[in-house]
């Protein structure tokens, strides 16, 4: 199925749907078309992250945040993300895609996105940053978390994320030498 498609689907299903508080999960459910295959015979790797492409959208409007968007002219970009595979998904398989927000810092707001198979397992999981901009600028997590309503501090940091964290500047510096 065309990404158009599923996008329409998404959207007109969010705006719709019931919505979600901030921390709660976007749930979102897929098959895989033969649009979506590889030469392997099994869902292309950039696909994964088309779709997860998504589930943030779903996410930003079950949770109101498109509203927000649209009154201030934000855009969502996206920072980094890793993404682990570890199960292919085969032709007309169904597959169940998550995403949350985890936490925010200075910079960027957290997310985590799993998909996993009908039966539980997990396929693909992936840890992203994001940030809103305005005008070619960034809105502080903080800010657009608490124009969503939200004003407590953000969760505690994952253990994982200060990991990933650490990573990531050890590769920022080693290419600035």
């Amino acid at each position: 199925m065309n990404l158009w498609l599923r996008l329409l689907r998404v959207i007109v299903g969010a705006l719709l749907g019931r919505r979600i508080g901030l921390f709660k999960a976007s749930a979102l459910t897929f098959r895989v078309w033969p649009t979506d295959l590889d030469l392997n015979i099994h869902m292309n790797n950039a696909r994964y992250l088309s779709v997860m492409d998504l589930g943030r959208t779903d996410l930003i409007i079950r949770t109101g945040l498109h509203k927000l968007m649209l009154r201030h002219k934000w855009q969502a970009v996206i920072g980094g993300a890793t993404v682990r595979y570890r199960r292919p998904l085969k032709p007309f398989q169904r597959f169940d895609l998550s995403t949350r927000l985890l936490y925010w810092d200075d910079r960027w707001i957290y997310l985590e996105q799993t998909i996993t198979t009908a039966d539980g397992a997990v396929a693909c999981s992936a840890m992203v940053k994001a940030v809103f901009t305005a005008g070619g600028k960034r809105v502080s997590p903080a800010e657009t978390v608490a124009a969503a309503g939200h004003d407590a501090p953000s969760p505690e940091v994952p253990g994982w994320v200060n990991a990933w964290q650490a990573m990531e500047q050890t590769a920022d510096t080693a290419r600035a030498v």
